[in-house]
């Protein structure tokens, strides 16, 4: 086992993060270990223990830690000024990048965190189709904002398609406003939608559920309907964007929403996001034409020109041949590795993702959507999960992240520790 030591200065760090933040983190992971750099695929802490890194920042870090083609398109314009608020260059350039790969994007407004993305993209289908209501779906991650935090994370699911907020200080008129639909049920989520079709603003969805892959005809289904109805159908593809193919979940999948977030990718580990959608809907966002529907969006370090340098940069490295092929191939060998391990030790499990993004899911059911995620054994995934960061592979509470970046010796750490995490099950 890996001697993973903690020196008096890490100590030191959480010890003061404790005093000086709620819980003694950031709000995302625990505070047990504190990161001080990152190359390629790995990180190392303050006591300079050394890990294979599949968080990536949760995401961001696709093209890998401190790429040095990235790092040399910042480091070109930092010396320029960090931020205008005026339009700069690489921002136009990086709008330009994502119309084109982006199969519904004719425009694309920058905001600077994948929550903006989500609730302006949301705000913009409502100001579209002048309706307030919005249906997402149980279990479906958007990010922050009042709208989102409804039945992301129900501890005790509720009966669709009524919503459960999911954090205190949300006003009680905003559940009212949101109507839930099970994720890959595509006769319930149609149902709901053509019952509502006269009150909903629009429809939000992840195209690929946080670990869940969309069942054969859901999304198609969900086009169909909304199209039907004339309903703004919005992919959240934050963590899909550029992940999944260069044309993102929409093109990996083959189906077009009107409107979709991007983030996380987007920005090359900058904050960086948009919203990117067709002619019609974005011109709600310009003043000139939109009349009593525009709709304002001002934000400090939108379009920022350092992290759309790194963004353009990092979507370069993704247009190479062959990166996908890298990409994908890579989180094969670990998915089928775990899979196999998995099963030679007769451990019930699931390994549910895609090759670029996955998880195990201790059960013995198939898993298809949020409820059946949840009955997965927890606490077992605690302990595996605690035992490969003790093996140097770290990851978060849920989720393999993998990037170009992971080599062979990066596979072959992950692989020894999934053993040794199995065989201490």
């Amino acid at each position: 086992m890996t001697d993973m030591q903690r020196t008096a200065e890490e100590q030191a760090l959480i010890d003061t993060a404790q005093r000086v933040l709620p819980a003694g983190n950031f709000g995302n992971l625990a505070g047990d270990v504190v990161i001080a750099r990152g190359q390629g695929g790995r990180v190392w802490d303050v006591s300079g223990n050394e890990y294979v890194d599949f968080l990536l920042g949760s995401g961001p870090m696709l093209v890998g830690h401190a790429h040095p083609e990235v790092m040399a398109a910042v480091q070109e314009q930092i010396p320029l000024g960090t931020t205008y608020f005026a339009n700069n260059q690489h921002g136009i350039r990086l709008a330009a990048e994502i119309v084109d790969a982006m199969a519904c994007a004719d425009k694309v407004r920058f905001v600077s965190s994948g929550s903006e993305a989500t609730f302006y993209a949301m705000r913009a289908a409502r100001a579209h189709r002048k309706r307030d209501k919005i249906l997402k779906f149980e279990g479906g991650f958007h990010g922050m904002s009042d709208y989102a935090l409804m039945s992301m994370a129900p501890a005790q699911p509720g009966n669709f398609p009524q919503a459960i907020p999911d954090s205190a200080g949300i006003p009680q008129r905003v559940r009212d406003e949101v109507l839930i639909a099970p994720f890959n049920d595509a006769e319930t989520s149609a149902s709901l939608i053509r019952e509502h079709a006269d009150d909903l603003g629009g429809v939000v969805v992840e195209p690929f559920q946080r670990l869940v892959p969309p069942k054969p005809g859901f999304l198609e289904t969900l086009r169909a309907v909304t199209k039907e109805h004339g309903i703004p159908l919005i992919f959240d593809e934050v963590v899909t964007g550029f992940r999944f193919a260069y044309g993102g979940a929409q093109a990996y999948y083959g189906v077009v929403p009107d409107l979709c977030a991007l983030g996380k990718v987007v920005g090359g580990g900058f904050p960086l996001a948009a919203i990117a959608g067709g002619e019609e809907i974005m011109a709600h966002f310009d003043k000139s034409t939109a009349g009593d529907s525009f709709l304002p969006q001002i934000g400090t370090l939108s379009g920022n020109p350092v992290a759309a340098a790194a963004g353009l940069k990092t979507l370069e490295i993704l247009k190479r041949p062959g990166a996908y092929d890298r990409l994908f191939a890579t989180g094969k060998t670990l998915m089928e590795g775990l899979d196999r391990l998995l099963r030679d030790a007769g451990i019930p499990a699931r390994v549910v993702g895609e090759a670029p993004l996955f998880d195990v899911v201790f059960t013995d059911a198939d898993v298809t959507d949020y409820r059946s995620t949840i009955r997965g054994d927890a606490d077992k995934l605690k302990r595996f999960n605690a035992t490969l960061r003790q093996h140097g592979v770290f990851k978060g509470d849920s989720k393999y992240y993998v990037s170009l970046a992971h080599d062979e010796a990066d596979v072959a750490q992950t692989l020894d520790a999934f053993a040794a995490a199995v065989a201490s099950l």
